[in-house]
């Protein structure tokens, strides 16, 4: 890439190059990113990227990019999962972090906090099972943890411990070989004083939100095209900038990219409580 090639650097050829290594990261062949099953627009670390014999040395090469990134003010066309960010700041990752990561989880575990476990049908033991290319593995997530049946008692523990075995432990290894990259540039107390929702356009800044196409690509639910609600609500949005139409697209999907081939399922659901409160919230938008 530019081997060979003459040019004079004003910005545009380190822009260029930063923009094609940083989707080359993403290249299948190196498995070291999945798309996020949640959104399949993010991504996050595969969890089996060991089949790459170099993957950590490419994870530490991954975190210094990165920061150096950060480190000459570039923008990077990556995004990632919330609770990757937040590893990045060392923030504890929580349950709803892991809606985009594993929203089928997501769902069954806020089901599990919000009924009775006696109610559940089936008996739940402190483990997990993960396919490894074709070999399905018990995990246990605390000691002796397949004779732990789960209950009222301990189900917040159950889930604490889910959380951290998905998020965070069975990524450790790659998590660490990142992070030594990163900080090695950018210093942990230095990028702590940002959020994640921060961190995230520190890395890929502001995208350009057109309000046309994501309303051509929105589904409605007990709510239609005509319904004055909603119509007050894209004269709304309509009438944002950028950054606060990013504002807006953090708050109801929990990040910044959007692809318009995605119906936006989770934006919607969030939305449908939203429009209960157009009334007060956007009446001042309504002509």
């Amino acid at each position: 890439m530019f081997e060979g090639e003459e040019g004079q650097d004003a910005g545009g050829l380190l822009r260029e190059w930063y923009t094609i290594i940083s989707r080359e990261i993403f290249n299948p062949n190196y498995a070291l990113f999945t798309t996020s099953p949640g959104d399949r627009v993010t991504y996050m670390i595969n969890q089996s990227s060991y089949c790459n014999t170099n993957h950590l040395s490419y994870f530490k090469f991954v975190g210094r990019l990165i920061g150096k990134a950060i480190f000459d003010n570039k923008l990077l066309d990556c995004y990632f999962t919330r609770s990757f960010y937040k590893h990045i700041l060392g923030k504890v990752v929580k349950y709803n972090d892991l809606e985009a990561q594993d929203n089928a989880l997501y769902k069954g575990l806020v089901y599990l906090l919000e009924h009775n476990v006696a109610d559940m049908g089936t008996e739940m033991r402190f483990v997990y099972e993960v396919d490894d290319f074709g070999v399905v593995k018990t995990i246990e997530l605390a000691p002796d943890g397949r004779n732990i049946v789960v209950t009222e008692a301990n189900k917040h523990d159950y889930v604490k411990y889910m959380c951290q075995a998905k998020m965070t432990n069975s990524i450790r290894a790659q998590l660490s070989a990142f992070l030594e990259g990163f900080y090695a540039l950018v210093p942990k107390k230095l990028i702590s004083i940002f959020n994640e929702h921060e961190l995230e356009l520190l890395i890929s800044g502001l995208p350009n939100i057109d309000i046309d196409d994501l309303k051509n690509n929105s589904e409605y639910h007990k709510y239609s095209t005509n319904s004055l609600q909603v119509q007050w609500f894209w004269r709304a949005l309509r009438s944002f900038d950028q950054a606060d139409r990013a504002k807006f697209l953090q708050f109801v999907t929990g990040t910044l990219c959007f692809t318009f081939n995605r119906v936006i399922f989770d934006t919607l659901f969030h939305l449908q409580e939203l429009l209960k409160y157009l009334f007060k919230g956007f009446l001042r938008w309504k002509v």
